[in-house]
C-alpha cells in the first residue's frame, strides 16, 4: 500500500506514466490475493462440512475442489487401481532377505506331532481345563481343553491321533498338548447347520462347539474374542509384507469356495462391516477370490512394511477409540472358518512358507496347525548352526526343532545364529547389514536383499529420542511418548497417546531401528496387559 501510495503521488505530478502502471499491477495482484484468500477459505470449509456429511470411513479421502501435494507427487500405480479406494503411505521401511520360498507346495513334508499351545492365547487361564489325558485317542475337532473361567470356550485337536503329551512350565502352566497324528485323518462329525436361516446366537453355539472360536483375534488386547458382544466391525488383510511372508495370493488358489464361505460367516456375526484390504502395490491384481469377495468393503494400500498388518488397516479405515471392539482374522483363519461349512468338519489344513537362505530349498509345505517344527526343516537345512522361527524374523518367536508352530502362525523363518563378535562392530562399513541408518552403506540400496542372522549388534543402551520410530510407523501415533509412558505407568496418557491400535508386530520395525535396543514388543505388552486390567 505504501508502494501503491508513492506511484499514485508520482503520477499525480505529471511524471512519466510508469507510476501508473505499477499502481495498476499492484491493484491487479492485491485482487488476485483477495480472490485466493476468499476461495480457498470457502474451499476448506466445504472440506470440513463435507467429512462430516460424509459416510465414508477413509480419512484419506480428498474432498477439496484442487489436488493435494500428495496427489501430485503420488507414484505412478497400475491401471487395475484406477477408480479404487486407495490408501497410500510413505512411512514404513522393507527389510528384503534371502530364501524366499518358491511357488511350489511340497506335500512329501509331513509333521508326525502336532500341539495347541495355550500360551498362544492372550486373557485365558494358565491352566485350563483338560479334557484327555495322555494316551486318549482323538478324532481332528474332538475337544482338549477349555478356559476355566469360561467354559463353552473350547481347544479342539487338529489332527487325529494319540495324546502324547501334557508339557508344563513355570507354576505347572500348561505350555502344549502334542498329538502323534494317524496316517489318515479322522474327523469329528459335526451337525448340519443352515447358516442363512441361523440367528447370530446359534451360529456362535455353533463356533464354539467346533471349536473355531480361537481363530479369531480381537483389539484391543489381542484376545480371545468376547463371546456375549458383537463386534464393531471384522478386517482381514489379504497381504503380508514382513520379511519371507507367505503369498497369499498363492495359499487362497483352490480355496476360493471356502475363503468366501468363512466371509459369510463373519457378516453373520457383525452388524458392522467386514473390511478386506487388498495389496495395491504391484503390478498386477491380487487373486479373485479377494478382489471378487462379496459382502465386503475393498480397501487397497500401497506402501511399505508394515502396511500388510491389519493394525495399519484399521488405523486408515476406521481407528480403533475407547470402548471399541474390533475382530480380526488372517486369511487361512477365514478358510479354516469356512471349512466348517463347505466340508462338514474342523480342518484345520495350513500351507505354510518355510523360508530362510539357510535353507537348501525354501518351499511351501501342506501341514496341519500348530505342526513340530523339526519335522517341516527335516533334510533340508543348509548347516546346522540357525534358529528357527515361528513367524516373521521381527514378530516371530524362537522355537527349538521339539517346538512347535504357534496358532496363528503360517510361516517358519530359518536364519543364522548370529552369535559372533565383530572387529568394530557398526564401524565397519558392512554391506550385509539390513539398517535405514545412513552409516551402512545398505541404507542408500533398498534393493537390495540380505542374509538373516541374529546378532543385535550392541547391548541394550540409555532410550534416547532419535525419531527413528516415527519414520517406520505409518500412523498418527507418537510412539517414543507412548512407550515412555508405558514404563512409569501412566495410564491416561497411555490411552491418549493411542495404545488401543496397537499390537506387537505393528510395533516390531520400531524394534528393528531401535538404537537404543529397547525391547519395544515386550513393553507394549507389558502395557497393554496393564490396560486390560483396568478395563
Amino acid at each position: 500500500m505504501l508502494i501503491a501510495s508513492a506511484a499514485w503521488a508520482q503520477g499525480a505530478h505529471g511524471s512519466s506514466g510508469s507510476g501508473n502502471i505499477l499502481l495498476y499491477a499492484l491493484i491487479s495482484v492485491a485482487v488476485l490475493v483477495f480472490f485466493y484468500i476468499v476461495v480457498q477459505v470457502s474451499d476448506s470449509l466445504l472440506v470440513i462440512e463435507s467429512r462430516q456429511n460424509s459416510s465414508t470411513a477413509n480419512s484419506n479421502a480428498n474432498f477439496s475442489l484442487f489436488p493435494s501435494w500428495k496427489e501430485i507427487f503420488a507414484p505412478r500405480l497400475p491401471d487395475f487401481l484406477k477408480n479404487k479406494p486407495i490408501t497410500i503411505l510413505k512411512r514404513g521401511h522393507d527389510i528384503l532377505l534371502e530364501g524366499e520360498a518358491a511357488r511350489v507346495v511340497d506335500k512329501s513334508v509331513a509333521a508326525n506331532t502336532y500341539a495347541v499351545q495355550p500360551p498362544n492365547f492372550v486373557g485365558i487361564s494358565p491352566i485350563p481345563k483338560m479334557m484327555v489325558e495322555v494316551g486318549t485317542e482323538v478324532k481332528a475337532g474332538d475337544p482338549l481343553f477349555h478356559d476355566k473361567t469360561r467354559p463353552e470356550l473350547m481347544w479342539v485337536a487338529p489332527v487325529s491321533g494319540e495324546v502324547v503329551a501334557i508339557n508344563r512350565g513355570e507354576k505347572r502352566a500348561i505350555t502344549s498338548v502334542a498329538i502323534l497324528a494317524d496316517k489318515e485323518m479322522k474327523y469329528r462329525s459335526l451337525p448340519s447347520f443352515k447358516l442363512e436361516d441361523s440367528t447370530r446366537e446359534a451360529l456362535v453355539s455353533f463356533l464354539l462347539d467346533a471349536g473355531a472360536w480361537p481363530l479369531i483375534c480381537q483389539r484391543p488386547f489381542g484376545v480371545m474374542a468376547d463371546i456375549g458382544e458383537a463386534p464393531r466391525d471384522i478386517f482381514i488383510s489379504t497381504f503380508d509384507t514382513a520379511p519371507l511372508a507367505p503369498d497369499l495370493n498363492f495359499v487362497v488358489e483352490g480355496k476360493e469356495e471356502a475363503f468366501q464361505k468363512g466371509l459369510d460367516v463373519l457378516n453373520k456375526l457383525t452388524a458392522g462391516k467386514v473390511h478386506l484390504g487388498l495389496d495395491g502395490r504391484g503390478k498386477q491384481e491380487p487373486h479373485k477370490a479377494f478382489t471378487e469377495a462379496r459382502g465386503v468393503e475393498l480397501h487397497y494400500f500401497h506402501g511399505k512394511h508394515p502396511i500388510g498388518n491389519v493394525g495399519v488397516q484399521i488405523h486408515h479405515i476406521q481407528p480403533i477409540a475407547a470402548g471399541d471392539k474390533v475382530w480380526s482374522l488372517g486369511v487361512q483363519e477365514v478358510i479354516a472358518l469356512g471349512r466348517l461349512f463347505t466340508e462338514g468338519r474342523y480342518n484345520a489344513e495350513r500351507v505354510v512358507a518355510v523360508a530362510g537362505a539357510e535353507l537348501k530349498e525354501p518351499k511351501y509345505v501342506n501341514t496341519y496347525l500348530g505342526a513340530k517344527m523339526g519335522n517341516l526343516v527335516e533334510g533340508n537345512l543348509a548347516n546346522g548352526h540357525v534358529r528357527l522361527i515361528s513367524g516373521d524374523v521381527l514378530s516371530g518367536e524362537a522355537k527349538t526343532a521339539e517346538d512347535f508352530l504357534n496358532y496363528h502362525d503360517d510361516q517358519v523363518t530359518v536364519v543364522r545364529e548370529g552369535d559372533e563378535f565383530t572387529v568394530f562392530g557398526w564401524l565397519l562399513p558392512s554391506l550385509n547389514t539390513p539398517s535405514i541408518s545412513k552409516t551402512f552403506p545398505s541404507a542408500f540400496m533398498p534393493k537390495m536383499k540380505f542374509r538373516a542372522e541374529t546378532n543385535t549388534h550392541g547391548e541394550k543402551r540409555a532410550f534416547v529420542v532419535t525419531g527413528s520410530y516415527e519414520k517406520v510407523l505409518p500412523m498418527d501415533i507418537h510412539p517414543q511418548e507412548l512407550f515412555k509412558s508405558i514404563l512409569i505407568g501412566d495410564f491416561e496418557k497411555m490411552e491418549g497417546l493411542g495404545i488401543y491400535e496397537l499390537l506387537e508386530e505393528d510395533v516390531a520395525l520400531c524394534e528393528f531401528v531401535c538404537v537404543s535396543k529397547q525391547p519395544i514388543q515386550h513393553i507394549l505388552r507389558q502395557g497393554l496387559d496393564m490396560m486390560r486390567e483396568q478395563s
